[in-house]
């Protein structure tokens, strides 16, 4: 199958991303949001985003602009008929997502893909929605997407072959690396990083060091590009702590169980550089 337009299903931080990376490797690009307002907001950031590539030398004016013109903002989910890609990009929530992909295939044109952006829920809980199961995938970007050069491609045990490969072939097309993951909670990426940013926390719990001390011993001593609470702090330790609780209901091991600290912090509104404080504080940054 031949990728020619794509829609993207939410506006927010990774919804803008994919979308402009899509706009930018050629594709027309369709990005629907709930309402006019969440429509306009999130195109004037992937507008900023652009604008800061070519301030950076890494995207030519006449390029920007070329994307840009690629680019339609819509409320309307009849919009997306006749994309040949639908990338869901939503509220991280199994319901609301099984929701979408069924009003999804109700509108979208018959033998369309479909893909979620999902880090944590497995696919074929999403495709089952569906009456297109053989044709809905897995494309995990990671944030910020422009930059990011991985994105996770998740083949379904109903995924069609024509599918998988198209859904790898739009990733090169958009300038990305892809690698192939089990349709497992977490994947590959955050299968392994969860684990890793939980007993973080649980060292610190313990006494071994503290968040700053473990941060640079990471950051020198393994040559991470940032230590483990930083990086909390940058993802948001809601959402680790969201991953985490569906990873352990899936496990049922105890290193995917979020350690009392995590949970203290996501309830008194601790959640990183988007509350202004996590581990560490973001307020005058």
């Amino acid at each position: 199958m031949k990728i020619r337009k794509v829609g993207v299903l939410g506006c927010g931080l990774m919804g803008a991303g994919i979308a402009e990376v899509a706009a930018r490797a050629g594709f027309e690009t369709v990005v629907r949001e709930v309402s006019e307002e969440v429509v306009e907001k999130g195109l004037a950031k992937l507008r900023g985003s652009l604008d800061k590539a070519v301030e950076k030398g890494k995207l030519e004016a006449a390029e920007r602009d070329k994307a840009w013109g690629r680019l339609q903002g819509v409320v309307d989910l009849g919009a997306l008929a006749d994309c040949d890609l639908v990338v869901e990009a939503i509220v991280e929530n199994l319901d609301e997502k099984r929701r979408t992909f069924a009003a999804l295939d109700g509108v979208v044109k018959e033998g369309a893909l479909f893909a979620s952006n999902t880090s944590s829920l497995t696919i074929i809980q999403i495709a089952m929605a569906t009456k297109r199961p053989d044709r809905v995938v897995g494309l995990h970007f990671f944030n910020p997407v422009p930059v990011m050069k991985l994105v996770e491609v998740v083949r379904t045990l109903l995924t069609s072959t024509e599918a998988y490969e198209a859904a790898l072939d739009v990733v090169r097309a958009f300038g990305k690396e892809p690698v192939t993951a089990r349709d497992n909670p977490g994947f590959i990426v955050n299968r392994l990083l969860v684990p890793y940013l939980l007993d973080a926390i649980r060292a610190y719990e313990e006494g071994v060091g503290s968040v700053e001390d473990i941060d640079k011993a990471m950051q020198l001593g393994c040559g991470y590009p940032m230590g483990p609470f930083t990086l909390l702090d940058f993802v948001g330790l809601d959402t680790t702590y969201y991953i985490a609780n569906i990873m352990f209901e899936e496990y049922r091991e105890k290193r995917f169980a979020p350690p009392p600290l995590l949970k203290q912090m996501v309830l008194a509104g601790r959640l990183g550089r988007k509350s202004g404080r996590g581990f560490y504080d973001h307020s005058r940054k």
